[in-house]
């Protein structure tokens, strides 16, 4: 489907404007992508080998009006998916500015919990109870910790993941193949 460099998505379409969103009031290069055409851009993208890099063919009839709708469709692919990595990459900030809240949370109850549970542990002696309220002090104090541990180790990986996508797709080289109607 491709080069041995480059990977290969195709699009056939009567009319380059079915490739924006027909809502949006905007000209070409500023319009959003219709919904269908993203979805089948980054759903092929995600198929294709990720250390490649991207070639997108647009077919469409051989018009003046076609033709000269193609040359705003390169640059509005690039603006529309750059502007979608930027928008990724503030929910990664986003995400990671609120790991950074939770975390600092999580330790201090931490910390608390884990003198909570020494001063219970002194004032209980010998109360049959007394490792039940040790233990219940120490599960808490890094239950605070579990969603910080989430983000750090885990929330990320998709964000970043899809920001890098979109990345890929706005640097992909767009060509045209004619066709006649």
């Amino acid at each position: 489907m491709g080069t041995s460099t480059e990977n290969t998505i195709e699009l056939r379409v009567d009319d380059i404007a079915q490739l924006f969103d027909t809502l949006d009031p905007y000209p070409f290069p500023e319009r959003d992508l219709n919904r269908d055409a993203e979805e089948y851009i980054v759903g092929w993208a995600q198929e294709l080998a990720p250390q490649q890099s991207l070639r997108i063919i647009v077919h469409h009839p051989d018009t003046p009006h076609q033709r000269s709708a193609f040359l705003a469709l390169s640059e509005a692919m690039v603006g529309y998916f750059g502007s979608r990595s930027l928008a990724i990459q503030r929910e990664l900030n986003e995400l990671f500015r609120i790991g950074r809240y939770s975390l600092a949370i999580g330790i201090v109850t931490l910390i608390a919990c884990l003198l909570l549970a020494q001063l219970a542990a002194g004032l209980l002696h010998d109360a049959p109870f007394k490792r039940l309220v040790e233990e219940s002090f120490l599960i808490l104090g890094w239950v605070a910790n579990w969603r910080p541990l989430d983000i750090f180790l885990y929330d990320w990986w998709p964000l970043a993941r899809k920001r890098d996508l979109y990345r890929r797709i706005a640097a992909a080289r767009i060509e045209e193949k004619l066709y006649k109607i």
